[in-house]
């Protein structure tokens, strides 16, 4: 099976399990049978993808050509999280990204900062579980490039992205994702969407990409990462906002 195939057909799957849960059936959390129905496959759906892609095998890069004229939005696209709206009326010039955890050298960045460091540009097609999708164009330094500066302890498996947006009222967004893909050749910490700065409805001032993940992976609004061994004592202890509330962790395409 050719990777781009492969990719659809892995994202259609996923859309499959989670389109009625990401379109608005929160009821369907209440129900233990179905959160650990979606959450019962998570460990094969990752044996399986590791198994037919390369670990650094990248996601399709598309022409400038083929750019959506309008990138959809989606979940968090305002958020009002106090800390979030003074960091927004500043332009977010008082805004700095801390990385800690299992490191050895903690550290703060500026997005001045971040935009001084070597960057990135990769034109990929953005999969949501929903079952839409859009191609833009992404710009920022590669989180494995940060990750190095830190200085990431042996013992390290995860590394957690902080978010700023209150979702739904009931708690700050948070994601994860395996160390491997942490250091993927296309996972970066974009600070620009075709060419401009990152709006406020898809992520301003910096979000994650990891372009071989569905959508909900790819974080928004980061505040934080953060690197650990386990992530038991996170939040719910699934890894994720979604995931805490049954959806699948590794999220793979």
């Amino acid at each position: 099976m050719r990777s781009r195939d492969r990719r659809s057909f892995l994202a259609r799957a996923g859309a499959v399990g989670g389109a009625a849960w990401l379109a608005g059936c929160d009821r369907l959390a209440t129900k233990s049978g179905f959160a650990g129905w979606l959450g019962s496959s998570d460990g094969l759906t990752e044996r399986v993808q590791r198994s037919l892609t390369a670990r650094d095998a990248l996601a399709h890069e598309y022409d400038e050509s083929a750019i959506a004229s309008s990138f959809r939005a989606n979940g968090s696209i305002n958020p009002q999280a106090p800390e979030y709206l003074t960091l927004r009326a500043n332009d977010f010039r008082d805004w700095r990204l801390a990385i800690g955890g299992m490191v050895r050298a903690p550290f703060s960045l500026s997005l001045d900062e971040l935009r001084a460091l070597p960057a990135r540009t990769q034109i990929t097609r953005h999969d949501c579980v929903e079952g839409w999708s859009a191609i833009g164009k992404w710009t920022g330094p590669l989180l494995g490039s940060i990750l190095e500066r830190a200085g990431v302890e042996s013992a390290a498996r995860f590394v957690v992205f902080r978010c700023m947006d209150n979702l739904g009222g009931v708690g700050m967004y948070y994601e994860s994702i395996a160390l491997e893909d942490a250091y993927h050749p296309q996972t970066i910490l974009a600070y620009n969407l075709n060419d401009k700065a990152l709006p406020v409805a898809n992520g301003a001032p910096l979000r994650v990409r990891p372009e071989r993940m569905l959508g909900y992976k790819m974080a928004k609004y980061l505040s934080g990462i953060e690197v650990v061994d386990s992530l038991a004592g996170i939040e719910g202890g699934k890894g994720g906002y979604w995931e805490d509330r049954g959806y699948q962790w590794f999220g793979g395409i």
